[in-house]
């Protein structure tokens, strides 16, 4: 099975591809795509949607795992992810209605088998995972490997998916 995972921000929105076959989880590719903060929001809003309807068709995903937005301060910030996102779900539902969404906790007990890892502890486990040499950069498209590895490990487990069902969005 091939997973997009995706790590949702307006100014820096991460993607990561992997394969499964089982338990073997194999990196396809990964990165960001990234929108300069002297472009206008609704700018930035298509440029999303364009690259992320490039990544749709050159790695062509079987599924696709999302991050829930969790804010607590910065609402504005939040505002501008939440548009991101919608953008991104919006291109994404018009490929496929296989959408899943995972909170932080949810990922991080999938990748480091606790709930309260830091971000260091993910990304090396994603690292370890995927057999690199370095931890993946940027950032944002380490956090969505491991939403990708997340959603693999959620999805080989057929028990697991029907005692405890991935949330979908769509």
């Amino acid at each position: 099975m091939r997973i997009l995972g995706i790590d949702p921000g307006l100014a820096t929105l991460g993607y990561g591809v992997i394969d499964t076959q089982g338990s073997k989880i194999t990196l396809i590719t990964a990165g960001a795509v990234i929108t300069p903060p002297d472009m206008i929001t609704p700018d930035r809003l298509v440029k999303i949607r364009c690259d992320i309807r490039e990544l749709l068709t050159v790695y062509q995903p079987q599924e696709i795992a999302f991050e829930e937005l969790f804010f607590s301060k910065n609402i504005t910030t939040g505002m501008n992810v939440s548009a991101a996102r919608g953008v991104t779900l919006c291109a994404c539902a018009e490929y496929t209605k296989e959408l899943f969404e995972y909170t932080p906790m949810q990922i991080k007990q999938a990748i480091v088998g606790y709930g309260k890892a830091d971000k260091h502890q993910i990304q090396e486990m994603v690292r370890m995972i995927l057999h690199q040499e370095k931890i993946i950069r940027p950032d944002d498209a380490a956090d969505a490997l491991a939403l990708a590895i997340c959603h693999a490990r959620s999805a080989t487990s057929l028990l697991a998916r029907a005692q405890n069902p991935v949330k979908q969005t769509v």
